[in-house]
Protein backbone atom coordinates (compact mmCIF):
# COMPACT_ATOMS: atom_id res chain seq x y z
CA UNK A 1 0.00 0.00 0.00
CA UNK A 2 2.16 3.08 -1.40
CA UNK A 3 0.65 6.94 -0.75
CA UNK A 4 2.40 10.12 -1.52
CA UNK A 5 1.08 13.87 -1.03
CA UNK A 6 2.39 17.02 -1.89
CA UNK A 7 2.83 20.58 -0.02
CA UNK A 8 5.25 23.74 0.32
CA UNK A 9 7.28 24.05 3.41
CA UNK A 10 5.30 26.91 5.41
CA UNK A 11 7.46 29.90 7.26
CA UNK A 12 6.63 28.66 10.80
CA UNK A 13 8.03 25.05 10.24
CA UNK A 14 11.86 26.86 9.86
CA UNK A 15 14.46 28.47 11.62
CA UNK A 16 15.68 31.74 11.34
CA UNK A 17 18.03 30.51 8.75
CA UNK A 18 15.18 28.99 6.52
CA UNK A 19 15.37 25.47 6.84
CA UNK A 20 12.78 23.25 8.71
CA UNK A 21 13.26 22.44 11.98
CA UNK A 22 13.97 18.56 12.48
CA UNK A 23 10.67 17.73 14.82
CA UNK A 24 8.37 18.93 11.63
CA UNK A 25 9.72 15.99 9.81
CA UNK A 26 7.91 13.65 11.92
CA UNK A 27 4.73 15.48 11.69
CA UNK A 28 4.98 15.37 8.05
CA UNK A 29 4.97 11.87 8.32
CA UNK A 30 2.03 12.01 9.98
CA UNK A 31 0.40 13.39 6.99
CA UNK A 32 1.09 11.48 4.84
CA UNK A 33 0.00 7.98 7.04
CA UNK A 34 -3.46 9.78 7.95
CA UNK A 35 -3.91 10.95 4.50
CA UNK A 36 -3.30 7.15 3.14
CA UNK A 37 -5.73 5.61 5.41
CA UNK A 38 -8.15 8.30 4.87
CA UNK A 39 -7.74 8.08 0.72
CA UNK A 40 -8.43 4.16 1.17
CA UNK A 41 -11.08 4.94 2.56
CA UNK A 42 -10.63 4.18 6.01
CA UNK A 43 -10.70 7.64 8.35
CA UNK A 44 -8.95 7.90 11.73
CA UNK A 45 -11.92 9.31 12.61
CA UNK A 46 -14.11 5.74 11.40
CA UNK A 47 -11.31 3.73 13.29
CA UNK A 48 -12.43 5.50 16.59
CA UNK A 49 -15.43 5.00 15.74
CA UNK A 50 -15.51 1.49 15.22
CA UNK A 51 -13.58 1.34 19.03
CA UNK A 52 -9.59 1.42 18.49
CA UNK A 53 -6.80 3.89 18.52
CA UNK A 54 -3.54 3.45 16.23
CA UNK A 55 -0.85 4.78 18.49
CA UNK A 56 2.52 5.22 17.78
CA UNK A 57 4.85 2.84 19.45
CA UNK A 58 8.08 3.55 17.82
CA UNK A 59 9.74 5.89 15.40
CA UNK A 60 13.18 6.19 13.47
CA UNK A 61 14.07 9.26 11.11
CA UNK A 62 17.47 9.79 9.86
CA UNK A 63 17.85 13.25 8.39
CA UNK A 64 19.73 13.28 5.16
CA UNK A 65 19.04 16.64 3.97
CA UNK A 66 17.60 19.75 5.13
CA UNK A 67 14.33 21.21 3.43
CA UNK A 68 14.10 24.99 3.35
CA UNK A 69 11.57 27.86 2.72
CA UNK A 70 10.77 27.81 -0.84
CA UNK A 71 10.78 23.79 -0.89
CA UNK A 72 7.98 21.74 -2.19
CA UNK A 73 7.99 18.69 -0.65
CA UNK A 74 6.79 15.17 -1.22
CA UNK A 75 6.01 12.65 1.46
CA UNK A 76 5.50 9.18 0.86
CA UNK A 77 4.19 6.49 3.48
CA UNK A 78 4.20 2.60 2.66
CA UNK A 79 2.81 -0.16 3.93
CA UNK A 80 4.10 -3.54 2.61
CA UNK A 81 2.95 -6.25 5.29
CA UNK A 82 -0.87 -6.66 6.30
CA UNK A 83 -0.30 -5.96 10.09
CA UNK A 84 -1.27 -9.13 12.86
CA UNK A 85 -0.60 -6.49 15.98
CA UNK A 86 2.08 -3.65 14.71
CA UNK A 87 1.83 -1.88 11.44
CA UNK A 88 5.05 -0.99 9.87
CA UNK A 89 5.22 2.29 8.04
CA UNK A 90 8.11 3.31 5.55
CA UNK A 91 8.34 6.82 5.18
CA UNK A 92 10.03 9.22 3.30
CA UNK A 93 10.39 12.80 2.81
CA UNK A 94 11.85 14.43 -0.60
CA UNK A 95 11.81 18.01 -2.07
CA UNK A 96 11.34 19.22 -5.25
CA UNK A 97 14.52 18.07 -6.83
CA UNK A 98 13.87 14.34 -5.60
CA UNK A 99 16.56 15.01 -2.82
CA UNK A 100 15.77 12.71 0.10
CA UNK A 101 15.50 15.37 3.31
CA UNK A 102 14.40 12.47 5.44
CA UNK A 103 13.41 8.89 5.75
CA UNK A 104 12.18 6.50 8.43
CA UNK A 105 10.04 4.07 9.61
CA UNK A 106 7.15 4.27 12.38
CA UNK A 107 5.49 1.25 13.77
CA UNK A 108 2.08 1.83 15.14
CA UNK A 109 0.24 -0.57 17.32
CA UNK A 110 -3.54 -1.21 18.03
CA UNK A 111 -5.24 -0.45 20.89
CA UNK A 112 -9.18 -0.76 21.99
CA UNK A 113 -10.42 2.55 22.94
CA UNK A 114 -12.92 1.30 25.55
CA UNK A 115 -10.28 -0.71 27.75
CA UNK A 116 -7.05 0.97 26.13
CA UNK A 117 -5.48 -2.83 25.78
CA UNK A 118 -3.45 -3.65 23.03
CA UNK A 119 -5.51 -5.97 20.47
CA UNK A 120 -4.29 -7.37 16.59
CA UNK A 121 -5.40 -5.39 13.60
CA UNK A 122 -8.83 -4.98 13.30
CA UNK A 123 -10.33 -7.31 10.44
CA UNK A 124 -11.67 -4.37 8.33
CA UNK A 125 -8.24 -2.33 8.06
CA UNK A 126 -6.22 -5.78 7.77
CA UNK A 127 -8.61 -6.58 4.68
CA UNK A 128 -8.22 -3.34 3.48
CA UNK A 129 -4.25 -3.58 3.75
CA UNK A 130 -4.26 -6.51 2.28
CA UNK A 131 -6.58 -5.26 -1.10
CA UNK A 132 -4.69 -2.48 -1.56
CA UNK A 133 -0.95 -4.33 -1.54
CA UNK A 134 -2.33 -6.41 -3.93
CA UNK A 135 -3.16 -4.09 -6.52
CA UNK A 136 -0.03 -2.63 -6.60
Amino acid sequence: MYYETKFPVRYYETDQMGIVHHSNYIRYFEIARNSMIADAGYPIEKCEADGFTIPVVSLECRYRHPAVMGDVLTVSAAIEQVPLAKLYVRQVVKNQDGVVCAEGKVTLGFLDKRTNRPIGCPEKMAGLIAERIEKQ
